[in-house]
Formats: structure tokens, C-alpha cells, sequence
């Protein structure tokens, strides 16, 4: 398994999130029974350029907390079933890794939206790796069940793991 964490973000945080957000990859694939040994990357910046790249990419100027590029279209939600033969360009040709994608994270968003949550900085880290994983798993939230079954994932996720609120 390959999961590349870039920290390009000036504010530091105080905890190992390194170790925190390759732990929560591990439970979300468990959870969802990925099959296959994965390739993950996940960026840790700022404001400024996680808003550029919600510009670039989604046409909205303006920052985010969390940005999502999945690497594989599903018809269902984590149905790994057909992917060797629909989508054989969806694995690393040298690792064999499935490609699932990519994760953006503000942390400046993190530690404000830690702050109004009231809860710790490294609680909201783990949300958000936890909620874009399930995007890179092919949920959505733009229905209200569809959005109620994501939170169902993630808090379940968390809970596992004992990141509680």
C-alpha cells in the first residue's frame, strides 16, 4: 500500500498526523472491504492554494476544507467486483496498487472548523480524510440519504478508531 502525505502547509500541528491519516486510509478500505492493495495521496496546504485549486478544478473561487479527486468512476459505491477488467488503467502498472486518488486538505480550514466543533484539531483531520476517502470510494452527498449513509461511514470509521468528538 502507498500513501503519500505532502505537508506544504505553513501552521504546524502538534501531533503525529503522518501515522493519524494512514490509519484512518487503512480502516476506511477495511470498512468498505477494498480488496486490493491501494495508492493514495494526500496534501496538507493552506488557504491560498487549496482555494486555487477549488478554483482550477471546481470553478469556485474560494477556499475549502477538503477537496476530493477520485480516480475511478463506480456505478455502485465501492463495488471493487469488476475492476480488473473495467478499468485496468485504475492500477499502477509497476506496484499493482489501485489508483484511488487524490486528497487536499486545508489545515487552516481544520483548525477553525476544529475550534467551532469544539473538538480537537486531530478529530478533524481524521473527519476529513475519512469523508474524502468515501468520495474516492464513489459517495456522494448532493441527495439527503445519500448524505446521511456518508456520515453513517465515517462516524462508524471513526468509532472504530476511537476519534470521537
Amino acid at each position: 500500500m502507498t500513501i503519500t502525505i505532502e505537508y506544504e502547509a505553513e501552521q504546524q500541528l502538534n501531533f503525529d498526523y503522518d501515522a493519524l491519516q494512514k490509519k484512518v486510509v487503512e480502516a476506511c478500505l477495511d470498512y468498505e472491504q477494498c480488496p486490493y492493495e491501494v495508492e493514495v495521496n494526500i496534501l496538507l496546504t493552506n488557504n491560498t492554494e487549496i482555494q486555487e485549486i477549488n478554483k482550477e478544478f471546481r470553478n469556485i473561487d474560494a477556499p475549502t476544507d477538503v477537496l476530493s479527486f477520485p480516480a475511478i468512476e463506480y456505478d455502485t459505491p465501492s463495488d471493487f467486483s469488476d475492476l480488473e477488467t473495467s478499468c485496468m488503467d485504475s492500477f499502477h502498472p509497476e506496484t499493482g496498487e489501485l489508483l484511488l486518488g487524490d486528497i487536499v486538505i486545508s489545515v487552516e480550514r481544520a483548525v477553525l472548523q476544529a475550534e467551532e466543533y469544539g473538538h480537537s484539531v486531530e478529530r478533524e483531520i481524521a473527519f476529513l480524510t475519512a469523508h474524502s476517502m468515501f468520495h474516492l470510494f464513489g459517495y456522494d452527498h448532493m441527495e439527503e440519504q445519500d448524505r446521511i449513509l456518508m456520515e453513517e461511514k465515517q462516524n462508524a470509521v471513526l468509532t472504530l478508531l476511537q476519534i470521537l468528538r
